[in-house]
């Protein structure tokens, strides 16, 4: 009678488990973005870290992996093959953002041809910094056009570490009002404004990935747009505070890592 409470017990857990796996996994953006050369490995290493992590991000019930965009076609084809859900996302004039719109259009229509669902632009936000609001909302409107108008998910990149907390604020609103103007609120629920690149060093330190803070005024701001944070998340508590911040997607390359219930010091 003990073994079979003990075995009760067990299934039960497990039931727990899974169900928390699924909960995470449904805002979960598996993440890998670096350059073999950024890696310091080859090219054949970076494939396969590419495979490793679609394959574990099908295993797991992820939401969707984000790779860059010339790896888009073979992922697409890799998960089709397979018959999962998974979704293909990329980012776009990444890291910098500060590419022309032509540029961005363009290469986000690359990726929409090789079966992308969801473009992360970069913002030029070195341009809104600057008072070039223009050039900003341009390529706000079009960049969002070309993935709405192909049922795709967009998100804009703020680099939240290169800006105070009022200018994140007034770029996360400036976003929104662009979106909603131009799209409506409907369509508005299908873009996001999204923290970090993951690559960008703020001078003197700090974090250069998602605060708590930065979450929550985008959070504030963005409605009905939604917030997606990415950067410096590694276990399951920081994904926690994230979305109590008001994220409701999280990209990282610890993906797998915090679905295990792990910790580690990945630098995305």
């Amino acid at each position: 009678m003990k073994n079979t409470i003990k075995e009760e017990v067990k299934r039960i857990n497990n039931l727990i488990s899974i169900k928390e796996e699924d909960t995470m996994g449904h805002y979960m953006d598996s993440t890998y973005l670096k350059t073999p050369e950024q890696a310091g490995i080859g090219v054949d290493e970076t494939d396969v870290i590419i495979f490793d992590t679609i394959k574990d991000a099908i295993e797991h019930n992820m939401k969707l992996v984000m790779i860059r965009p010339e790896y888009v076609d073979t992922a697409r084809k890799f998960i089709d093959s397979k018959g999962s859900n998974l979704l293909v996302g990329t980012v776009i004039d990444f890291p910098y953002g500060n590419g022309s719109v032509v540029d961005k259009v363009q290469e986000a229509k690359e990726a929409i041809n090789n079966g992308v669902d969801e473009l992360d632009y970069v913002i030029d936000y070195r341009a809104f910094l600057r008072g070039n609001r223009d050039k900003v909302m341009e390529e706000i409107k079009k960049g969002t056009e070309i993935g709405l108008s192909n049922g795709k998910t967009v998100k804009w990149i703020l680099e939240t570490a290169a800006l105070s907390e009022e200018e994140i604020a007034d770029l996360t609103s400036l976003i929104r009002d662009v979106v909603i103007d131009n799209f409506g609120e409907n369509e508005g629920m299908n873009v996001f404004v999204k923290t970090s690149t993951g690559f960008f060093t703020p001078e003197g330190g700090g974090p250069g990935g998602a605060t708590e803070e930065a979450v929550s005024i985008m959070s504030k701001n963005a409605g009905p747009l939604q917030v997606k944070a990415s950067g410096g998340i590694y276990s399951k508590d920081d994904l926690n505070r994230m979305v109590g911040a008001g994220a409701s997607r999280i990209g990282t390359s610890a993906a797998k890592e915090i679905m295990l219930g792990q910790r580690t010091n990945k630098d995305y």
